[in-house]
């Protein structure tokens, strides 16, 4: 999947804020001011590390070798996905989406009430 279509996708959720908290070359997706992607378009291949269930990040890290445990992140919640194309689209989708789930599960009653208003996310 192309850098330019996965971040439309994260933009696509309510909510949404793309930063570049740490510096420039890294692009941080956040839903009510919380993380749930980093895309790394400079590394080669790129990356992308997204929040994931501790069950399932070890899942998909045994299913998918380009998926290995959140590079600068808590492995237990975090997986970096190098996108050489072996992960296909329809499984980077799912990813993204179960990441901004995880975050948006995390926030006060109030925020995930709000975000389900916006677009009917199950929290």
């Amino acid at each position: 999947m192309k850098l330019e279509r996965i971040a439309a996708l994260a933009m696509t959720f309510p909510e949404v804020s793309e930063e570049q908290p740490f510096g420039p070359g890294v692009d941080v997706y956040k839903v009510s001011g919380k993380i749930f992607a980093i895309i790394s378009p400079d590394d080669t291949p790129p990356t992308i590390s997204l929040k994931c269930d501790p069950l399932l990040a070890l899942e998909l890290r045994e299913e998918f070798e380009a998926v290995i445990p959140g590079y600068h992140l808590n492995k237990a919640h975090w997986n970096t996905v190098i996108l050489n194309g072996t992960v296909s689209d329809k499984e980077i989708k799912n990813m993204i989406s179960h990441s901004y789930e995880q975050v948006v599960r995390g926030l006060p009653k109030s925020l995930r009430d709000r975000i389900s208003r916006s677009d009917g996310v199950t929290t």
